[in-house]
C-alpha cells in the first residue's frame, strides 16, 4: 500500500520577542503547538498570541 502525505501537519510557534530578550525573571522561550493545512497555507505561519513570559500579545512565528 502506498503512503500518502498528511494534509494537516503539526507545527510549533515560537515567540519572537522572547528570542531577542532573555528575561531574567522568567527565563526561556514560549512556544505553542498547533496544526495547519499544508494545501491552504504553504508558507510559514505568523500569529499574534499571548506570551506569559513577556506579558504581552506578541508575534509568534512557525519554526521547524
Amino acid at each position: 500500500m502506498a503512503k500518502r502525505k498528511d494534509i494537516r501537519i503539526n507545527i510549533t510557534l515560537e515567540c519572537t520577542k522572547c528570542k531577542l530578550n532573555n528575561n531574567k525573571i522568567k527565563p526561556g522561550i514560549m512556544r505553542y503547538t498547533t496544526s495547519k493545512n499544508r494545501r491552504n497555507t504553504p508558507n510559514r505561519l505568523e500569529l499574534n498570541k499571548f506570551c506569559p513570559n513577556c506579558n504581552l500579545h506578541t508575534l509568534f512565528k512557525e519554526i521547524k
